[in-house]
């Protein structure tokens, strides 16, 4: 698992050693941590190496799961052609690691990959409005690169791929300081701050929490060989920046208030999966609300900021 000591890499980390998988770790800890597979360490199905998969990297494994970028806005515009970088030739090296070992290869591709979407909800069949020269099409474009190298290494080489594209998850182990909304408004909440809306607020966004997530790309991986993905993987309720501030201010007992700023450039005005697809073909829908998964997530950063 490449980015295995990220959010969602040790979530699925856990999952898979659960099922008595021997899981390979492999991150470089620019945007993950040691912190989040700390338990796993003593672990006998578990191992972690530090790397960066932009070098080559020589391994024996049967399934790959390609996680490593950095998906906060935080990190991947700190260092725009690193994250470009990791997007291709990371993706490169990991499709060539793939083919020599005849292996499966999952790639976690993204929601962004809509850009600011004409088309709402986003269904698969969607080619999306990207930005190719804004400042987020570093990640934008590279995953959208990533996913035309998978398909290209499919038809050229025939290995075996599954493509998910990842919409707004949240849950324990996100950094508090990575820029992601929900991680943003909850710690603000919690000091008392005032809570960073952009724009009017409207603006809308679809929220996973991670264990539902997690579920979607195990299913993923075990489906037939001839389903290849794309597929959404997101909860499709959808919520605007205000609801969600309401919200976590409310369950945090917090006395912050609203502070509106400019929007940011090509930042998507809606964003909910059409998760069809998710359900006729891997059996997978998201079961926990909004409301849920917050109640489970601000203890976390509760104890990460005490």
């Amino acid at each position: 698992m490449t980015g295995g000591a990220g959010f969602l890499g040790s979530h699925l980390c856990d999952r898979l050693i659960a099922d008595d998988s021997f899981v390979l770790c492999l991150d470089n800890y620019f945007s993950g941590s040691k912190n989040n597979v700390k338990h796993l360490l003593g672990n006998p199905n578990f191992q972690i190496i530090e790397h960066d998969i932009t070098l080559p990297i020589h391994v024996e494994v049967d399934e790959i799961y390609h996680l490593a970028c950095p998906a906060s806005p935080v990190h991947y515009q700190s260092d725009p052609v690193r994250t470009v970088k990791t997007n291709v030739h990371g993706t490169i090296n990991i499709l060539g690691l793939a083919k020599r070992l005849k292996a499966r290869v999952l790639q976690a591709s993204t929601s962004e990959v809509y850009g600011d979407p004409e088309i709402h909800p986003q269904p698969e069949s969607y080619f999306g409005r990207v930005n190719p020269i804004g400042p987020r099409a570093c990640y934008d474009e590279g995953k959208r690169c990533a996913e035309t190298l998978f398909f290209d290494y499919q038809r050229q080489h025939g290995l075996a791929i599954k493509v998910a594209r990842i919409f707004n998850t949240f849950g324990p182990r996100m950094q508090p300081d990575d820029g992601r909304v929900v991680s943003n408004f909850i710690v603000q909440a919690l000091k008392n701050r005032p809570i960073t809306i952009y724009g009017d607020g409207s603006q809308t966004r679809s929220f996973c929490y991670v264990s539902d997530l997690i579920e979607g790309l195990v299913a993923l991986m075990q489906t037939p060989a001839d389903f290849l993905g794309p597929v959404n993987l997101g909860n499709p309720g959808e919520f605007t920046m205000r609801e969600l501030a309401e919200q976590v201010i409310t369950l945090t007992a917090s006395k912050s208030t609203l502070s509106y700023h400019p929007l940011p450039e090509d930042d998507p005005v809606q964003r909910r999966p059409d998760i069809s697809l998710a359900m006729q073909a891997l059996g997978w829908k998201p079961t926990i609300p909004l409301s849920d998964g917050l109640i489970q997530t601000i203890p976390y950063f509760q104890k990460v900021l005490r």
